[in-house]
């Protein structure tokens, strides 16, 4: 029997599973520390509910099934808020592909536009994920870091078994930074042809290099301004 696991990042690894699990939650729908929220709400609104709730803001920590899980039911909630813009703040070490493809096609079918941001970290799955923040949607903080590197698999089992593992390691590899490419404006081979000049070893950018690559488009953390008015008129 073959047992495998197909992930970008240090949380491949036992221990790093449970380092991640010790920084908390993946998502937050909203924390101040991160990005600055302004909300102007008219006093006549009384249902505390609806205003704690908006916006919906999205936090990535990790990549795993009950991550992507969440991911989606959090895009699917901010449809329905009448925001016309979904943050995505990356603050993560990495995780595993496949809950990254889950959370890919959660915002390419988002009917509003998906910014994403990265504070501190987006590294592997984390610096995929921020790609596919829209055109012009992609921030960074000027001091956070970006790592890139090739998809890995630990798998054990059956030598055709580990063959068939290898080669969707392989096509993973091939699928995630063409469309990383694509999603930066360039021809489908730019990421890994620049993977392949680093020797394949693990790729830190800075914020200022993310610009040139056009990973980013800001190097600034945005902010998010709501206000929602109720007027009466009697006549």
């Amino acid at each position: 029997m073959l047992t495998d696991r197909i992930c970008l990042g240090s949380n491949m690894i036992p221990i790093g599973d449970f380092l991640l699990d010790l920084l908390g939650t993946i998502l937050d729908y909203w924390d101040s520390y991160y990005m600055n929220v302004i909300k102007n709400f008219s006093p006549l609104l009384k249902d505390k509910e609806f205003i704690e709730d908006l916006p919906v803001v999205i936090r990535v920590r990790k990549f795993d099934e009950s991550a992507a899980k969440e991911f989606s039911a959090a895009v699917s909630k901010a449809q329905n808020t009448g925001q016309p813009i979904l943050p995505v703040i990356i603050d993560s070490y990495g995780g595993q592909v496949y809950s990254l493809m889950s959370m890919i096609a959660d915002i390419r079918s988002s009917r509003i536009t998906v910014a994403t941001i990265v504070q501190g970290k987006a590294m592997s799955c984390g610096a995929l994920l921020f790609s596919f923040g829209a055109e012009g949607h992609r921030y960074m903080d000027p001091d956070a870091t970006l790592m890139i590197h090739d998809v890995s698999s630990m798998n054990w089992g059956k030598v055709e078994e580990v063959k068939a593992s290898a080669e969707e390691t392989e096509r993973l590899n091939q699928k995630v930074y063409k469309m990383m490419a694509k999603n930066c404006g360039h021809h489908e081979d730019y990421f890994l042809d620049l993977i392949h000049e680093k020797g394949h070893a693990d790729w830190f950018l800075e914020a200022d290099e993310c610009l040139k690559h056009n990973l980013a488009n800001h190097m600034h953390i945005p902010e998010l301004k709501i206000e929602a008015k109720v007027k009466f008129d009697f006549k």
